[in-house]
């Protein structure tokens, strides 16, 4: 049986692994993880984590990233949600919508689509009805 602090350091040894996909990969499909992800290669799909995701410069995702950190410096064309900290490196390519509580944007990066910034991390996984253009 497990103690709470038994729980407390799995639940943090989790948070902080760590998963990779390497450059000249390509997945297709879902991924969830409790833990980071670094991408260098292709996904196609929907990737979540409750950690943070890192894309590398030679990374490229199409479909949904959900989590609460991000640092991208490669190429993204879908939607991403992120509850905390979206950083844009200066290589990072994005054609598509974004909501986040907070983003860094470094000089050189390219965002066209949308992008919504939330006071509150539960807001970033609401729908609204509004239309704004």
């Amino acid at each position: 049986m497990f103690t709470s602090k038994d729980q407390k350091i799995a639940e943090e040894e989790l948070n902080n692994s760590s998963n990779l996909i390497i450059k000249g990969t390509t997945i297709v499909g879902n991924l969830e993880s409790q833990g980071n992800i670094r991408i260098e290669g292709n996904f196609i799909g929907k990737v979540k984590s409750k950690s943070k995701i890192i894309l590398g410069q030679s990374s490229f995702v199409e479909g949904e990233i959900i989590t609460q950190k991000a640092e991208i410096d490669g190429e993204v064309k879908g939607k991403i949600q992120i509850s905390e900290l979206l950083t844009l490196k200066p290589s990072a390519v994005i054609k598509g919508n974004i909501i986040t509580k907070n983003i860094n944007v470094e000089s050189g990066a390219v965002i066209n689509g949308k992008c919504k910034m939330s006071k509150f991390p539960s807001d970033v996984h609401k729908k609204t009805n509004h239309k704004s253009d």
